[in-house]
Parts: structure tokens; C-alpha cells; sequence
């Protein structure tokens, strides 16, 4: 059995992209493994990860996705759309002296992975994802979707969270507090129960965050000191470079035409959360991956985990993405 050389201490960079900077964390050597948290989360998502990453023989990289913590910030919701995300993944690689790299992605991070991977595959040979389930582009647009997920006198999430200003509104006056709810809201342990409103739809006139559990109780995977940690990079930051993402989608799905029903062929690994609505809502997705990804090596969906999977499960998910990234030639 090869000996791995002793893990260094992770090292905060910035190096240069389409977005300005980037923002990222690295730690160990090996192969590169570009990592992507989703919202409303910072390169901090995948703290248990890159240590774990950099002892099995890994270049473990975690950004700050643009919008986020200490990456650049550009002006424009339209400077954040998945093609430049996706050409800022590709200079963080060859930022880093590299050619190529696995990607990895969490929530919106796995449908940025999954971009990667498709646009660049030459940059991007294998790529896994973190609760989201890859569905290539197709259908009508984005928003007509979502509005007609609503019913009644509520709104879904998305679409609340797409128009400009009005989500800030909501959180911003209290980023901590937003915050905690959120989280707890789609965690396992601290999640509401089925009888209990739905935290993914807003009443007309009301807020998101009037459906969140009582304040005060944390998901066990995260305490205050880590709590803190996230809000302090949104307090400094405002929520609108995050909030971006949800403004693009329309703007993607004309962008990502020429790929509509395009497959990923790389190798691929996909992990979720049993009580996870991005697993439960996009089962079809799932079920379609012999043909969406026909490189796909396994597909987990972990038993009693919600949807901050590498937080809430680290261990467990560690061991899949170490087994996977071995396996890759």
C-alpha cells in the first residue's frame, strides 16, 4: 500500500478569473479536486472534506463561488450566469498549474459541476454531485415552471427568491437568524415534520423564513462558532451576488440551447438525501440517469439525511468520493 505523504494545513488563495478573483482553499497534492458549494453556502461547506480529500492522495480545492465570501462580486445579474460561472471553474484550474480536474458540487454547486463538465470536457474528466440530480436542459422556460408550482395563495421558493431586492429585504436585516432557519428547515434532524407548512413555499405577502423552525435550535452538524462563520461572509457581502444565481435561469436555458437533452459523459458519482425534497421532487431525474449520465460509476441516496449532505454526513460521503476518485482512470 502506497504511504500518502503527511496532510498540510490548508492555504487561503486568490487567483485570477472572468469574475475578477477567486477565492479559494486548497490543501493537499494529488490529482485536482475542484469543489463547489451551493446556497447559501461559501467554500466553508466542504470544511470536512478537504482534509479527508488531502489524506487520501488528493488536490483538494474549495472555492468561493463569484458572488460569494471573498471572490469578486461583479456588477450585473447577468455577469452570473452558468457560462461565465462555469469559464471561472476552468481559470481556477489553470490558475493552479493544472490541465485538468474532477469536479465536485453541492445544490447549485452540482448544477455547476454538471455544466462543467459539459462545456468543458476538456478541462473537466469526471464530476460528481451532492444533492442535486443532473437534468439536462430542455422543457419550457424556468420560470413558467415554477410559477406553476405554486398553488393557492402561495409562492414557490424560487420564484420569490428571483425577484430582485425582494428576498434581501427579508434577510439581510438578520443574516444569522435567516440563516440558521434555512439550514434547519432542510436538515434531517431539525426539518419540519409532514404536517407542518411546507419551508419551500411562501404565502402571498408573508416570508420565507415564517415557515422555518423555532429559532434557537441548530441541525446538529452545525454549531455557533461555524453558524458565525457563514454569517459573517453574508453580512459583509449582501445576499445579491448570491441571490443571482436563481435570476439567471431563464437566461440559461437560452444560453445552454445548442446542449438541450445533451448527456454527461463522464465519469460521474451522484449522492443524496433520503428526505431531501432536490432527491424526493426530481426522483425522474434519478431514474434517468442511464441516459443522462451513461458514465455514471454509483448513485447513493443516503437513508435519514436531508440536504446538507456533506456536512450532515461527512464521514459517509468522504468514503463515497474516496472510493469514486480511486476508481476513475
Amino acid at each position: 500500500m502506497t504511504q500518502q505523504p503527511p496532510v498540510t494545513a490548508a492555504v487561503h488563495r486568490l487567483v485570477p478569473t472572468p469574475a475578477g478573483r477567486t477565492h479559494l482553499v486548497e490543501q493537499g497534492t494529488g490529482p485536482l479536486v475542484l469543489l463547489l458549494h451551493g446556497f447559501p453556502e461559501s467554500w466553508y461547506s466542504w470544511r470536512r472534506q478537504l482534509p479527508a480529500l488531502a489524506a487520501a492522495g488528493y488536490r483538494a480545492v474549495a472555492i468561493d463561488v463569484r458572488g460569494y465570501g471573498r471572490s469578486s462580486r461583479p456588477a450585473g445579474t447577468e455577469s452570473y450566469r452558468m457560462t461565465e460561472l462555469v469559464e471561472d471553474n476552468a481559470a481556477v484550474v489553470r490558475a493552479l498549474g493544472e490541465e485538468s480536474a474532477v469536479v465536485v458540487g453541492h445544490d447549485w454547486g452540482a448544477n455547476i459541476a454538471a455544466n462543467s463538465a459539459l462545456l468543458r470536457p476538456d478541462v473537466f474528466r469526471a464530476v460528481g454531485l451532492l444533492s442535486v440530480p443532473y437534468a439536462p436542459r430542455g422543457g419550457p422556460r424556468p420560470n413558467e415552471v415554477f410559477a406553476g408550482m405554486a398553488g393557492g395563495p402561495e409562492e414557490f421558493y424560487v420564484s420569490y427568491f428571483q425577484e430582485p431586492g425582494r428576498a434581501e429585504a427579508e434577510i439581510e436585516p438578520d443574516v444569522r437568524g435567516w440563516l440558521a432557519g434555512f439550514y434547519a428547515a432542510l436538515s434531517a434532524d431539525t426539518m419540519p415534520g409532514p404536517s407542518d407548512p411546507d419551508p419551500h413555499f411562501v404565502a402571498h405577502g408573508g416570508r420565507l423564513r415564517d415557515r422555518f423552525p423555532s429559532p434557537g435550535r441548530l441541525p446538529a452538524w452545525l454549531d455557533e462558532a461555524e453558524l458565525d462563520s457563514y454569517a459573517g461572509e453574508f453580512e459583509r457581502t449582501g445576499l445579491s451576488g448570491a441571490l443571482a444565481r436563481y435570476r439567471n435561469m431563464d437566461r440559461d436555458w437560452a444560453d445552454l440551447e445548442p446542449y438541450d437533452g445533451a448527456p454527461v459523459p463522464q465519469p460521474s458519482l451522484f449522492v443524496g438525501g433520503a428526505l431531501d425534497a432536490s432527491t424526493t421532487w426530481l426522483a425522474d431525474a434519478i431514474e434517468a440517469f442511464p441516459k443522462t449520465l451513461p458514465g455514471l460509476v454509483a448513485s447513493h441516496v443516503l437513508d435519514g439525511a436531508g440536504h446538507w449532505i456533506q456536512q450532515e454526513r461527512p464521514d459517509e460521503v468522504n468514503r463515497l468520493l474516496v472510493e469514486w476518485l480511486a476508481a476513475l482512470p
